[in-house]
C-alpha cells in the first residue's frame, strides 16, 4: 500500500513538533509532590503547565502567556493557512518579509542543519505529509542549503521549497515562556509544554526538580529513568504516539532525510538536555532521525547530553552521551 493510501490527518501543533507535538518518552512532573500551585492551559492542540511552590502567585501571567503561544502559533504553524510560515511555503521562489521572531528561529533550524549535516531538515515537510503526518503538501523538495536571508526577509529560489519548523519552534516558545516566568521574579519553577520541560531552581523540598522518561514501547507505561532538573531543559522524540503500524513495519513521523522514509531503526526515543529548549528540541529531532548508529556518534560529535533508548528483544537498552549520566536520579 502507498504512503498516499495510509494518510493519517491530525492536526498537532507545528506538524507533530519534535518534532515535532512528541507525545512518546516524554518527561513528566514526578506524581506525588507536594506544596506546588502553577497555571495549566493548552496551546498547539497539547496542555502547558507552569509548576511553583505554594504562595507564589503567577496568576497574573496567563494573558502574557496565552498571548505569547498564540503569536507563536501564527507565525510557525503550517498547519494554519494564515500563519507566515505558510504565507512562505505557497509563496512563489524570491524573498518574503517575515517577522523577526520566525526568522530568529528559522535561522536556528538551519544552523542545526549545517551542524548534523542535514540530520535535523527544515525542508521535510513535503515528505512528513507523503508519509501521512503533515500539512505542507507539494513535490517533496528537501534541499536545506538553498533558504537563505536578505535582511528582514527569507529567500527561496524554487517555487516548491518550503520551511517546517516543527522539530524547532515548541522548544522556542517553551523557551519564551521560562524567560516570562523569570521577568514574573519566580525563581523556582517547571514549566512543561506538550512534554518538554524547562526547569529553574529546585522543588519546595530542596531537591532538584524530578521528571521522568517514560517508557518508549507501544503498550508500555512507566519509566524509563527519572532525571534530576535544575536549570536546564530537556526534550524528548519518538515515534509512539505519532506512527502507525502497517504489516510488520510501524511506521514513523519522524522523516530520515537521507532515505527520504520514516526512520526505520531499534532507536525508539531520544531525550536531549541542554541549556535552552529549542536546541534540546532540535537536537532530539536530528538524533532520533540519525538513528541507533549513527545518532550517538553524532551526538558525541558535538557533544551533547543525550539518552538514546533502544528495543533489545523483548526488552530496552539505554546508552547515554556527554553528561547526561548525571542528570540521572
Amino acid at each position: 500500500m502507498s504512503a498516499a493510501n495510509t494518510r493519517l490527518h491530525r492536526r498537532a501543533f507545528l506538524a507533530l513538533g519534535g518534532g515535532t507535538a512528541l507525545s512518546l518518552a516524554l518527561p513528566r512532573l514526578s506524581l506525588g509532590a507536594p506544596a506546588l500551585s502553577g497555571l495549566t492551559g493548552r496551546a498547539f492542540s497539547t496542555e502547558w503547565s507552569v509548576a511553583v511552590p505554594d504562595g507564589v502567585d503567577i496568576a497574573p501571567l496567563r494573558p502574557s502567556i496565552e498571548a505569547l503561544l498564540a503569536g507563536i502559533d501564527r507565525q510557525m504553524s503550517p498547519w494554519r493557512a494564515d500563519s507566515d510560515v505558510t504565507r512562505f511555503n505557497r509563496a512563489p521562489a524570491g524573498t518574503l518579509k517575515l517577522p523577526s521572531e520566525l526568522l530568529h528561529v528559522a535561522a536556528a533550524a538551519l544552523a542545526l542543519a549545517a551542524t548534523s549535516a542535514g540530520e535535523f531538515d527544515p525542508t521535510v515537510g513535503p515528505l512528513v505529509s507523503r508519509w501521512g503526518f503533515g500539512p505542507i503538501e507539494g513535490d517533496a523538495i528537501s534541499d536545506w542549503q538553498r533558504i537563505g536571508f536578505r535582511g528582514d526577509a527569507l529567500a527561496k529560489p524554487a517555487d516548491g521549497l518550503t520551511l517546517d519548523l516543527c522539530g524547532i519552534a515548541k522548544g522556542y516558545a517553551l523557551d519564551r515562556m521560562a524567560d516570562l516566568v523569570k521577568t514574573a521574579g519566580a525563581t523556582d519553577f517547571l514549566i512543561d509544554l506538550g512534554g518538554e520541560l524547562s526547569a529553574c531552581g529546585r522543588h519546595p523540598s530542596g531537591r532538584p526538580w524530578h521528571v521522568a522518561v517514560e517508557d518508549p514501547r507501544p503498550g508500555f507505561s512507566g519509566a524509563v529513568d527519572v532525571l534530576d532538573l535544575t536549570g536546564t531543559t530537556v526534550a524528548t522524540s519518538g515515534s509512539r504516539a505519532n506512527s502507525y503500524q502497517l504489516g510488520r513495519r510501524r511506521y514513523s513521523h519522524i522523516i530520515d532525510p537521507m532515505t527520504r522514509e520514516p526512520v526505520d531503526t531499534d532507536l525508539l526515543s531520544v531525550s536531549v538536555i541542554a541549556p535552552d529548549a529549542m536546541m534540546a528540541d532540535g537536537w532530539a529531532t536530528a538524533l532520533m532521525a540519525a538513528g541507533a548508529i549513527k545518532g550517538p556518534a553524532l551526538a558525541r560529535q558535538n557533544q551533547v547530553d543525550a539518552l538514546f533508548v533502544l528495543k533489545d528483544g523483548d526488552g530496552l537498552e539505554r546508552l547515554s552521551t556527554g553528561t547526561f549520566g548525571a542528570y540521572l536520579a
